[in-house]
């Protein structure tokens, strides 16, 4: 005689298997059409419509609608994305040595570079993606509070490890993270310079603040020597993974 309990537990397990099985099968699907997405952006710029993103998925729009709540979702998928290969991008950048001016630079010229590659999807995520979403609900001001948070832990362990004021570097981070986010949304849509000459410029303005942060303290570095390896701080940042490879 079967064991009505072992029937009942055979028949949970398979349909809890069942269910993730599916779970992993939509999510899947969904970064296939985030994918697609941000492939159509590439070939029909960033006014680009559902149909285009439906014929670049090989699918029909209601097939897309069954995957998201709606376009508004599809899209907040593409800003995650553009997230997450920034972050893959930016996270062995700030995690490498080098002299200071070199560290600046080579942050700066690994995000100018990104948005260089991308330049409509830049301008997708930043000007339509999130129009009608909540402001919580926008991966662009996550990704730069994300780096500001980052910079920050990054600039206090500094100012601590120089026994100078770090109550400033909040504000600091923010700025700064902000004036670069908005210089190379300027160069994108003018190009009146190189972006080499960009970020040289954008380099210049940034280590003179530090710079001066640092004289008021008693404090002088040069820029182009390495530093001593107590002040070479390396922060936490995550490393993201990103559907780079299928776009």
């Amino acid at each position: 005689m079967s064991d009505p309990h072992r029937s009942v537990k055979s028949t949970r397990s398979g349909g809890d298997a069942r269910r993730e099985r599916w779970r992993h099968h939509r999510a899947a699907r969904r970064a296939e059409f985030v994918e697609a997405t941000v492939r159509a952006i590439g070939e029909h710029g960033p006014e680009v419509g559902m149909d285009e993103i439906a014929a670049e998925a090989g699918v029909s729009k209601p097939v897309l609608y069954r995957h998201f709540h709606d376009k508004s979702d599809l899209f907040a998928g593409v800003g995650s994305w553009g997230t997450q290969l920034l972050m893959q991008r930016l996270a062995p950048t700030i995690n490498e040595g080098g002299s200071p001016r070199e560290r600046i630079h080579r942050i700066i010229d690994t995000y100018l570079t990104l948005i260089e590659e991308y330049p409509d999807l830049y301008r997708f995520v930043v000007h339509r993606a999130y129009a009608d979403r909540p402001a919580h609900d926008d991966p662009v001001g996550m990704e730069k509070a994300e780096i500001a948070k980052t910079l920050s832990r990054m600039l206090g362990e500094f100012m601590r490890v120089l026994e100078l004021d770090s109550g400033g570097v909040e504000a600091w981070s923010h700025g700064l993270v902000g004036m670069v986010q908005a210089s190379g949304e300027w160069w994108l849509e003018r190009r009146s310079m190189s972006r080499e000459d960009l970020a040289r410029y954008l380099t210049q303005i940034i280590w003179h603040a530090i710079d001066g942060v640092l004289r008021n303290g008693g404090i002088v570095l040069d820029p182009d020597e390495p530093l001593a390896p107590e002040l070479h701080v390396v922060p936490d940042i995550a490393d993201g993974e990103s559907g780079e490879s299928g776009s």
